[in-house]
């Protein structure tokens, strides 16, 4: 590699204290050059442990600029959500000039040549908005977290090809995927001062979903970098709070992307699925988190908020909803064990499977 472009990572700790130190370490061997990274540490405090602050300043800023890359620490006075956290870390790169900014999740780390494979395939092709590294569980080295995430024609978003044994794959160097994760990730810095950065609306669970396609939605492609490596410490959560962002935003998704017409196809299976999703509320207990995100939707504000997110959507877009739906996949199949359901595999999945190859793959054609 001819240049080196500087690097901004933003690193969003929330209680960082079990991962950091491997995070540190693994920054002492980057192949990068470090003078051309910035480490930006955003701490949002946790609301248990509250913030990490005093432990990275002991542990980490001694070492700036000498071991490892400079850092900048940024402590957030409430909690700001991933989103927000990240976009705060985003401002300050922007301001000081950098031009790329790759997003590093707290509970993970890169291999020591992560950057440069992504650098290159984002300078040997201008038309890539967003590209991911492979994500490889840790310890368990040898099972994937993710070869990019995808995309159910409804809104869900999951990891694609979830502990599947990496020998097994056979991945290019450089392949499109439905949407890129944002626990590793690197982006343009002039994109993101084109058409913005992570949504804080979304504050958890599918901003990542939502930026990927906003970017191919504006003609850019969405890439894994199959030789840029990061190690995950993945946990599996059934917070009930999490069905609740995932459904509200899961709506948001859909209402910003697709047209009217393409929506009223949609309708019908998204009833059915409706109906299920509340009898698996009922079974999992968060039956309420249904009603909240029911209540949310019934708000005039809120409509008023997202249908303005959706103007700005259409009017940036470059391609067809039948281009978007390409990326998209026709069930929902969850990988953890704890999530899976005998009527969701044979009888849900099958359903919505037909759903989409008779009416998604073929009437939609605007």
């Amino acid at each position: 590699m001819n240049s080196f472009p500087k690097i901004a990572i933003v690193y969003l700790s929330f209680h960082c204290e079990p991962y950091i130190d491997d995070v540190v370490s693994a920054l002492k061997k980057v192949t990068y050059p470090k003078d051309k990274l910035e480490f930006i540490i955003v701490d949002n405090p946790h609301p248990e442990h509250g913030h990490s602050v005093r432990y990275i300043e002991e542990r980490v800023m001694p070492l700036s600029g000498k071991e490892i890359p400079h850092t900048t620490l940024l402590p957030q006075k409430e909690n700001l959500g991933f989103a927000g956290g990240n976009n705060a870390g985003v401002d300050w790169a922007l301001e000081h000039g950098f031009e790329y900014v790759f997003f590093h999740n707290n509970d993970g780390f890169v291999a020591s040549n992560a950057f440069e494979p992504l650098v290159e395939a984002m300078e040997n092709d201008k038309e890539i908005g967003l590209a991911q590294s492979l994500m490889l569980l840790h310890p368990e080295t040898e099972l994937l977290n993710s070869a990019g995430n995808s995309m159910h024609y409804l809104g869900f978003g999951y990891c694609d090809q979830y502990r599947t044994k990496i020998k097994e794959l056979d991945l290019p160097s450089v392949k499109e995927v439905s949407y890129a994760s944002g626990a590793a990730l690197m982006v343009r810095s002039e994109l993101i001062r084109k058409f913005g950065s992570w949504d804080h609306d979304f504050f958890l669970y599918h901003e990542d979903l939502e930026w990927s396609f906003r970017l191919r939605a504006a003609g850019y492609k969405i890439a894994l970098v199959s030789d840029s490596i990061f190690y995950h410490k993945y946990q599996f959560s059934r917070s009930i709070s999490k069905f609740y962002w995932m459904e509200r935003n899961r709506y948001g998704v859909m209402l910003m992307f697709f047209r009217w017409p393409t929506l009223l196809l949609l309708l019908p299976m998204g009833l059915v699925l409706e109906v299920g999703l509340w009898f698996f509320a009922w079974r999992g207990k968060w039956i309420d988190k249904r009603f909240e995100v029911y209540k949310y939707w019934l708000q005039k504000k809120h409509w008023k908020l997202w249908l303005e997110k959706r103007k700005k959507i259409q009017h940036i877009r470059k391609v067809s909803d039948r281009y978007l739906l390409s990326f998209t996949v026709p069930g929902v199949y969850f990988q953890e064990k704890a999530m899976e359901n005998p009527i969701l595999k044979y009888i849900g999945n099958p359903i919505m499977t037909l759903y989409y190859w008779v009416v998604v793959k073929g009437l939609i054609w605007w």
